[in-house]
Order: structure tokens, then C-alpha cells, then sequence
């Protein structure tokens, strides 16, 4: 049966995050909120939760999602060949919005769908989440949403999507808090080098270049390329490409 807690609330809060972590460990979903927007979670070492999660979502294998994790030396853990540029970029962006594709350690035991011998690994920079993070160890996670609908920014936006596909429902209020504009992670490819951006979300490109120069863009461009190419619209016109649905909180 679903339920929902109010995390805003301390005994709530504590009661949800017991419930949530028995329900993990019972490889059913749970939904939380995150510092981008609404995430939908399961055990990232269960191929049946992992199987409900996508299915939750509407989503096929060869979408996996993401793997949140609780603190940064979880890393080396779930990952190798991890590019000393990357590293400086988690170190900078960790927790936050930043989401890194990384070689998967082949010795892990886990299906997160047809990765191709990679994981998306991210801190989130919130207490609710990093509470849930401590319970469980690492999650699977995606936005809270069906494929093709907006990213729930409460866990009420998320329930009147995915229903009784999920087993707890923290709300912790809006997400992001303050009224900021919802938007997920920024994902950097770091298999291979240079780093690239393949989703622009919470980090911007120039933060990113702040810590490693050498970042590409979305187009495969690098910093001296972009400046040198003539910009194809006017300073003050707006882009005119649709942002592609966020896949990972």
C-alpha cells in the first residue's frame, strides 16, 4: 500500500525515511526529493527494482538511470578508470547538479539496463535525500515523472503520476526550494577525454570550464572553438531548441 509522509515534520520525517529504507531493501520504489527536482528510487543492486522503477516510468532498459550515491569515496567503489579531470570536477560539484558518466567497476553485480559498461553517478545536495542515501547505500534514481510528462517538483506532483507503482512518498516541499527554476543535473561524459557535456541542466558550461578548461559543449566544441565560431542568431534571441526531458534527478 502507498503512503505518503510529510518530511517537514520531524517524527514524519524520521517514520518516512524507516519506511523508505525497509521498502528499499524490500526492492520496491520509493520517491524523495532531491536538489533538482523529485527523484523515483530503487536498490541500484537489484535487477527486479530496477525493472519496477523503469516500468514505473514507462521507460525501456536501454534508458538506465542513474546511481546516486551518499559521499564522494563511494565513487572509486562503483567506478574506474576515473579521469583525474572528472575527479576535480566532483570534488568541486559534489553535492550538487552534476551528474558524471563514468566506466562501471565490472566486478559489480547489478543490472541498471543496456549501459554499455558505464554508470551516471551524482551526489544530490539534500538532507532528506543524503538521510535516505545514509539508510541505503547507492540508488537508482530518476525523476519522478512518467516518460514524456514534467519532472514532479513535490512528492503530490509525483503520486498523481506513478500512483501505486510506489511504495513511499517523502514530501519534503518544493523542489527546487525557493522558487528556483526546476531544472535536473548537467550530465558529463567522462569515459574518454576530453570531458563532454551531453545534458545542460543545474551546472552551467562555464562553471564546469571554471574547473577543467577543457570541457566540450553539447556539439563537441571546445572553449576556443566556440569563440571563434559566428554566432547564428541575434544576442537577444532566444533558442529556439527544445531542452530534451530530464532522464535523472
Amino acid at each position: 500500500m502507498t503512503t505518503s509522509y510529510d518530511c517537514t515534520a520531524a517524527e514524519e520525517r524520521a517514520a518516512g525515511l524507516e519506511h523508505a529504507q525497509r521498502a528499499i531493501r524490500e526492492n520496491k520504489c520509493v520517491v524523495f526529493p532531491t536538489d533538482t527536482v523529485y527523484g523515483i528510487a530503487a536498490d541500484a543492486f537489484s535487477p527486479l527494482a530496477v525493472t519496477l522503477l523503469l516500468a514505473s516510468k514507462g521507460r525501456s532498459r536501454k534508458m538506465p538511470p542513474p546511481v546516486l550515491i551518499p559521499r564522494l569515496n563511494a565513487l572509486d567503489g562503483l567506478a574506474t578508470d576515473v579521469p583525474a579531470e572528472a575527479r576535480r570536477l566532483a570534488e568541486a560539484f559534489w553535492p550538487g547538479g552534476l551528474t558524471l558518466i563514468l566506466h562501471a567497476q565490472p566486478s559489480l553485480d547489478w543490472d541498471l539496463g543496456e549501459t554499455k559498461g558505464t554508470v551516471a553517478l551524482r551526489i544530490p545536495a539534500d538532507e532528506i535525500a543524503q538521510d535516505l542515501l545514509t539508510l541505503t547505500g547507492p540508488l537508482a534514481v530518476s525523476s519522478a515523472n512518467r516518460t514524456g510528462h514534467a519532472a514532479a517538483q513535490t512528492a503530490a506532483d509525483a503520486e498523481a503520476q506513478l500512483a501505486e507503482s510506489v511504495e513511499v512518498y517523502l514530501e519534503g516541499g518544493p523542489r527546487p526550494a525557493g522558487g528556483a527554476e526546476a531544472l535536473a543535473s548537467t550530465i558529463v561524459d567522462a569515459t574518454s577525454l576530453p570531458l563532454r557535456v551531453v545534458r545542460q541542466g543545474a551546472i552551467s558550461l562555464e562553471r564546469l570550464r571554471g574547473v577543467v578548461p577543457g570541457v566540450l559543449d553539447v556539439d563537441g566544441n571546445a572553449h576556443d572553438a566556440a569563440e571563434a565560431v559566428e554566432p547564428a542568431v541575434e544576442p537577444d534571441a532566444a533558442p529556439g531548441d527544445a531542452a530534451p526531458e530530464p532522464g535523472s534527478a
